[in-house]
C-alpha cells in the first residue's frame, strides 16, 4: 500500500522541517534547479565550469567503505541514490521511480528507474543500473572483511539479518588468525590475538539479508521493526548501488581514482590527478540531465587554499573562498556585497561532556575528577557558568548569538506537530539562555560543601583537551579557560588546556577517555527524533563513559534516561508520543548536567557564485555536496540578499511542504 498519513508526518523530520514526496509522485521540474528563491532566475554567467580549490585529499572514493563526508565529496555527485532531496529539503523520486511500504513500514518496495546507464569516466556505457546493485552493494557493506563504516546505518534500520551476516562474517574473519586454547571451564576454544575465547557465531547466508531484487527493477528491503524513517537514511553511501561486476573484478582498487569507478550520477570524474585537481563533466547520458546547469566543477589542490583562496577569488582565479573567521570582520568592512554565510545547517551538534571514566596522567588527578563529575552540582555549576556566546565568537565574531544551539537535539531539526524541541521538558532550553552567574555560584556553594565531605581537594582540576588540526578550537578552548575560572573561581577550578595529536585525535583522547571535559559532536545520519540522542549516550559508547559510573545516583539518572529510550524506540505508531518520550530521556541529560549543548555546524561565510538556497538541502545524508539544480552567477550574494532570500526560501520550503 502507499504511506500513510501517519507515515508521511513521521518522515517530515529534518532540518526546518522536511516534506515527503507523494510515493510514486513525478519529479516537479520547478523543484530542483529552477528558479532563485522569488521566482527570478539567477543571472546566468560567461562560464559553466565552477572552480574550487581544496587542500585535503581523498584518502579513498570507495563509498561503500567510507563513511567521512571529505571521502564522499565526489560519490555524492557521481552516483546517484534511490530518492533525492530537492531545495526545500523534500524527498523526490531519483533512481527509484516510485516506492511503497507495508502498513507498519518494516517492509519497502522501490520500483527501479529502467534505461539508466553505468558509464566510465569516458562517459562510455558499461551496464545498466539494475535492482541487483543495492543488493551487490548489501553483501560488500555487510562483509567484515571489507573493513566497512556502513553496516551502522543497517543496524538503525534494523534490516533483517544484516547485523547477524556481518556478526558471522567477522566470526569467520577472527578465526583464520586464532589459536587453539581453552575457556575457562577448560574446554577446547578458539581465541583471539588478545587470548580471549571467540565465541562462536551461527552461521548466516548472505541471501538470508532483508534486501531482495524481485526482478530486474524491483527492490525490496525487509525490516525487524517498524522504520517510518528508513527513506532518510537513503541519501548515504550505506544504501548507494554498486555494479556488482565491475565490483569483483576490480576487488581492493575500487574507488582508489577514476579508473576504477563507474558512474551513474549527474557528474563523471573524468580527471583525477592527487593533490593537483579533480574535474567533475556533465554526465551526457545522465536521466535528468536537463536540471544540471554547470557543465564542469574544477578542483585545483592548493595546501594553502584556507589562507590563499580570499585573495584568488577576488583576482578572479576561482569562484568558491570560505573566510576564515580571524579575517570576516576586515573583508566584511570592504566587500559585503559579496560575502554572505551558509545556510542554517543542523547536521552537526557540539556539545561539552564530562568524562565518568578518567584515563588521564596522575598529574591531572583522574581520582579526585570522578568524584567531583559524579556530584550534580558540581557540573551544573559548570553549565550554568560556561558563557557560551562568549566561546562562539571564535567562529563567528559578526553574530555568535547566531551560532547557539541549546539542546543536544538542534532547533528545527526534526518536528511532528511542532518542532522536537519543544516537546518533554526541553522548551525551558530552547528558549533560554543556560548561563546565569549567580544559579552558577549557587551550585558551587553546594558542590563544595558536599564534595568536601566527600573528601574531594579543591581547586579541581578540569582537564579540557582539543585537536590542534581543527580551525579555532584551541582558540575556543582558551576563552572557556578564562571565563569559566573567572565566573567560578580559581579556589573551585583549575581548568588545564592541552592539545591532542593532530592526527588519530579520537582514537588518542575521547575513546579512551583522556580527558576531563571536552566538546564533542555527532552527525545525524537520517530523520528521526534518536539521531543525536541514542547513539552518542548509549551502553558501551565512547562518548563521556557515563554507563561506568560506579556512582549510585549518577546511576539512577542513566537508567531513567535508558529507560525513557527504549520506550520512545517501541513507539513508531504514534509520532507525538514518540518525540515527547525522546524529549524527556534527553531532558534528563540536560537537567542533571551531563552535556552542555553548543551549537550546530558553524555557519560558513564565504564569496560564492553559487545561491546558497538553490542546491538540494537535508540535514542528514549528503544531499547538501550535490551540485544538481545549481547554477553560476555572476556576482557573489551579499548579506543583504542572502537575507532576502532566505526569507523567500523558508516561504516557499513551508508551501513545498504544504503541498505534499
Amino acid at each position: 500500500m502507499k504511506h500513510t498519513k501517519r507515515l508521511t508526518a513521521l518522515c517530515l523530520a529534518g532540518a526546518l522541517v522536511l516534506g515527503l514526496a507523494a510515493c510514486g509522485g513525478k519529479k516537479d521540474p520547478e523543484s530542483v534547479g529552477s528558479a532563485a528563491p522569488g521566482g527570478k532566475d539567477p543571472a546566468p554567467a560567461q562560464t559553466s565550469t565552477y572552480r574550487q580549490l581544496y587542500s585535503s585529499e581523498v584518502e579513498t572514493m570507495n563509498y561503500l567503505t567510507t563513511t567521512t563526508f571529505e571521502n564522499l565529496r565526489i560519490p555524492a555527485n557521481v552516483v546517484d541514490t534511490l530518492i533525492e532531496y530537492d531545495r526545500y529539503g523534500v524527498v523526490q523520486p531519483s533512481l527509484a521511480e516510485s516506492w511503497e511500504s507495508n502498513e507498519d513500514a518494516s517492509e519497502w518496495t522501490f520500483h527501479i528507474r529502467k534505461g539508466v546507464k553505468w558509464v566510465d569516466k569516458t562517459g562510455a556505457e558499461v551496464a545498466e543500473v539494475k535492482a541487483q546493485d543495492w543488493v551487490d552493494a548489501a553483501y560488500y557493506i555487510l562483509d567484515a572483511n571489507n573493513d566497512s563504516g556502513s553496516e551502522y546505518n543497517w543496524d538503525v534500520a534494523q534490516v533483517t539479518n544484516a547485523h547477524n551476516y556481518f556478526e558471522y562474517t567477522a566470526y569467520l574473519l577472527a578465526l583464520e588468525t586464532a589459536t587453539d586454547g581453552v575457556d575457562e571451564n577448560g574446554n577446547p576454544a578458539k581465541l583471539d590475538e588478545d587470548g580471549d575465547v571467540i565465541e562462536e557465531v551461527a552461521p548466516v547466508a548472505k541471501e538470508d539479508i532483508g534486501v531482495k531484487a524481485t526482478d530486474d527493477y524491483t527492490l525490496v528491503y525487509t525490516l525487524d521493526a517498524p522504520c517510518p524513517y528508513f527513506l532518510s537514511m537513503l541519501c548515504w553511501s550505506a544504501f548507494m548501488p554498486v555494479n556488482g561486476e565491475f565490483l569483483e573484478s576490480h576487488k581492493d582498487s575500487f574507488g582508489i581514482d577514476n579508473d576504477n569507478l563507474l558512474y551513474c550520477g549527474a557528474y563523471i570524474l573524468s580527471d583525477f590527478q592527487p593533490q593537483v585537481q579533480q574535474v567533475l563533466t556533465k554526465n551526457p547520458t545522465y536521466w535528468d540531465k536537463d536540471n544540471i546547469f554547470i557543465d564542469t566543477i574544477q578542483r585545483t589542490y592548493n595546501a594553502e587554499a584556507n589562507t590563499l583562496g580570499t585573495t584568488m577569488f577576488l583576482q578572479g582565479e576561482v569562484d568558491e573562498a570560505e573566510i576564515s573567521a580571524n579575517l570576516l570582520s576586515s573583508l566584511m568592512s570592504s566587500y559585503s556585497d559579496q560575502i554572505h554565510s551558509s545556510r542554517p545547517d543542523t547536521s552537526y551538534s557540539y556539545w561539552y561532556l564530562f568524562n565518568f571514566d578518567p584515563n588521564f596522567d596522575a598529574q591531572y588527578e583522574p581520582e579526585n575528577w570522578k568524584k567531583a563529575v559524579n556530584n550534580e552540582n558540581f557540573r551544573l555549576s559548570i553549565m550554568h557558568g560556561l558563557d557560551r556566546v562568549n566561546a562562539l565568537q571564535v567562529y563567528n565574531p559578526e553574530d555568535p548569538e547566531s551560532e547557539l544551539s541549546n539542546t543536544i537535539t538542534p532547533l528545527a531539526f526534526a518536528s511532528a506537530s511542532k518542532d522536537y524541541a519543544y516537546y518533554g521538558g526541553l522548551d525551558k532550553y530552547t528558549d533560554g539562555d543556560t548561563f546565569d552567574t549567580a544559579k552558577a555560584l549557587e551550585y558551587k556553594e553546594k558542590a563544595m560543601s558536599e564534595l568536601s565531605a566527600a573528601g574531594a581537594t579543591f581547586p579541581v582540576k578540569v582537564y579540557v583537551r582539543y585537536n590542534p588540526s581543527t580551525s579555532n578550537w584551541a582558540d575556543e578552548c582558551q576563552l572557556v579557560e578564562q571565563q569559566l575560572e573567572n565566573a567560578l573561581g580559581s579556589d573551585y577550578i583549575d581548568v588545564i588546556v592541552e592539545a591532542g595529536p593532530d592526527t588519530g585525535f579520537l582514537g588518542a583522547i575521547r575513546r579512551t577517555g583522556n580527558y576531563g571535559l571536552m566538546k564533542c559532536n555527532w552527525g545525524a545520519d537520517f530523520s528521526d527524533a534518536s539521531a543525536f540522542i541514542v547513539d552518542p549516550f548509549k551502553e558501551g559508547s565512547s562518548y563521556s563513559f557515563i554507563f561506568k559510573s560506579e556512582d549510585a545516583q549518577t546511576q539512577a539518572y542513566y537508567q531513567q534516561y535508558l529507560e525513557l529510550v527504549a520506550k520512545a524506540l517501541k513507539i513508531t505508531d504514534d509520532d507525538e508520543a514518540r518525540y515527547e518520550t525522546f524529549a524527556q530521556a534527553e531532558a534528563v541529560l540536560l537537567d542533571h548536567g551531563f552535556a552542555i549543548p553548543m551549537h550546530t555546524s558553524s555557519k560558513v561565510y564565504s564569496f560564492s557564485l553559487l545561491n546558497p538556497f538553490e542546491g538540494p538541502y537535508a540535514a542528514f545524508g549528503f544531499a547538501t555536496y550535490r551540485f544538481k539544480g545549481q547554477h553560476l552567477l555572476e556576482k557573489s550574494m551579499g548579506m543583504e540578499e542572502f537575507h532576502a532570500a532566505y526569507e523567500q526560501w523558508l516561504i516557499e520550503r513551508d508551501a513545498a511542504v504544504a503541498a505534499q
